[in-house]
């Protein structure tokens, strides 16, 4: 785990945050780790629904790039914005109580565009993989 406060590198703030660790982060993979909590507004009915999900992966591409930003390159986070999505398969959806880690794999970075190829797992349960393609302001 990487000693940092997640809110420090992340442009979105609570209740808006689906990361609750950065794990590992180094030029091609950055690892990040969530709990689903019953007060998120992605949680419906004890589950966490295909959007919270999605945007878990959207702020694991944030803490990369405010992890780079703000502590390697000493500047500022910056907003970022989900520019596509492609091949989303959602597996299972996760409870209250679940511990998700979410990897990200750096495919292609040409400006302030950045492609990952993202999955989702609780334990050894593939919860959802994809590709995303996240643009920084």
């Amino acid at each position: 785990m990487i000693d940092i406060d997640i809110k420090t590198i992340l442009p979105q703030q609570p209740p808006f945050v689906m990361v609750d660790e950065l794990l590992h982060c180094d030029n091609i993979v950055t690892k990040t780790s969530f709990t689903v909590r019953e007060e998120l507004v992605f949680v419906s009915n004890g589950v966490f629904t295909e959007p919270g999900v999605v945007e878990n992966i959207a702020q694991t591409c944030a803490a990369r790039m405010g992890y780079v930003n703000s502590v390697i390159n000493d500047g500022n986070v910056k907003v970022g914005y989900i520019g596509s999505i492609k091949n989303l398969q959602i597996y299972h959806l996760p409870v209250i109580g679940d511990k998700l880690e979410t990897t990200i794999e750096v495919q292609n970075e040409v400006f302030n565009f950045l492609l990952v190829k993202a999955k989702v797992e609780c334990g050894e349960k593939l919860i959802a993989e994809c590709e995303m393609k996240i643009s920084e302001q």
